[in-house]
């Protein structure tokens, strides 16, 4: 018995076709303890709502593409890191934060022995700024949860941790989307607005806010009140 029918089921494909495959599997190279692990909230997404994971990952490579070769990049609210790895895919640098101990630890544990430019550490950003100047911060999924009284805090830290020149990418649900939302998700949500008001809020802060929005994997420049998602492109803060 050769390689070919101790490795394929059934006799159906040609030889042509298995020797192909054989061949692409060469160049699958990993050691067992190396293979990716994902924590409890990652395993618990894409096991309970796949299609809202593939979101997640859409939001993610948004960012990696606009973020592309920066030097220096900060990630608030990284949760357990799978945004990260998209990210670091395309930066020189990422420091990715979380306020909550058990998404750095699962991150730590589960993301940071696979990326090598990726810094997971705990960080209320509530608290202060970032140690640290990133020209390019993102936050996704994070200012809905943030208190409507700390919302200015929150950007004022933000501001404070960036360049002259940096580029924050902040990402939210829409208020618009959340009478489409779970029992779940509203009571976490506390912090929703429509674009307009996003926008408005963003230019306090910031010299220029590119407004995009997102419904499921698609981002685009639409009309406001019909984005399930909001992605603010914020260039240069303003800096006393």
């Amino acid at each position: 018995m050769n390689k070919q029918d101790k490795t394929f089921f059934g006799t159906g494909s040609s030889q042509t076709a298995k020797e192909t495959w054989l061949k692409q599997d060469e160049n699958v190279d990993i050691e067992e303890q190396d293979l990716l692990t994902l924590g409890p909230y990652n395993s618990q997404g894409i096991l309970q709502d796949p299609k809202r994971f593939s979101f997640l990952m859409s939001r993610h490579k948004f960012v990696s593409k606009m973020f592309a070769d920066f030097d220096n990049v900060l990630e608030i609210g990284c949760q357990e890191g799978m945004g990260s790895l998209i990210v670091s895919q395309t930066v020189k640098k990422l420091t990715s934060v979380d306020f909550y101990k058990p998404h750095i630890q699962d991150a730590q544990k589960y993301m940071g022995k696979n990326l090598d430019n990726v810094t997971f550490q705990g960080h209320d950003i509530i608290g202060g700024p970032v140690e640290g100047t990133f020209d390019g911060v993102f936050t996704m999924d994070v200012f809905e949860h943030i208190d409507p009284q700390q919302a200015g805090l929150f950007m004022e830290n933000i501001v404070a941790s960036m360049t002259p020149q940096g580029t924050l990418i902040l990402g939210i649900p829409s208020l618009e989307s959340q009478k489409y939302a779970s029992k779940a998700s509203k009571e976490g949500h506390i912090n929703c607005m429509s674009g307009a008001d996003l926008k408005v809020f963003c230019e306090q802060y910031f010299h220029n806010v590119y407004p995009f929005g997102m419904n499921d994997e698609v981002v685009h420049t639409g009309f406001f009140p019909m984005c399930q998602y909001l992605i603010m492109l914020c260039v240069a803060p303003k800096k006393e």
